[in-house]
């Protein structure tokens, strides 16, 4: 198989594989999808020889995602995601808390829905500081 792509594709390509590869292993520790590591390296391997390769470093012999690829910002945009889902699914679990937890349907997702809105509206408003737990 061939793909063509321009430099500025195959850039954010490599993106969108670490992005990816960090999803599925960066919680696993020893448990590791082989396969997503081993595909992340073989498209940072091609970095190798053109004005891309210091996005890419050799480690214990195996090509990996260089410390200036990581450092560079990549980072930023895994954490504005992860930021986004835990306030979306905290949002969705005080709602469903709030409404003793029913089964999501037809006739209870606006009421879910309209008081994830008002949580998010706290959400970004304040952040956590108004959460309150109580025993």
């Amino acid at each position: 198989m061939q793909i063509d792509l321009t430099a500025k594709e195959f850039r954010h390509l490599l993106d969108m594989v670490y992005i990816g590869n960090w999803v599925l292993n960066s919680t696993r520790g020893d448990d590791r999808f082989k396969e997503y590591d081993d595909i992340e390296s073989k498209l940072f391997s091609l970095c190798k020889g053109t004005k891309l390769k210091v996005l890419q470093e050799d480690w214990n012999g195996i090509c990996v995602p260089s410390r200036a690829y990581a450092e560079g910002g990549i980072h930023e945009a895994i954490g504005f995601y992860e930021d986004n889902i835990f306030y979306e699914i905290l949002a969705e679990e005080l709602s469903r808390r709030d409404m003793e937890y029913p089964v999501i349907n037809e006739e209870n997702y606006d009421e879910i829905v309209t008081r994830m809105d008002g949580y998010m509206r706290e959400f970004q408003s304040s952040g956590l500081d108004h959460l309150v737990l109580e025993d």
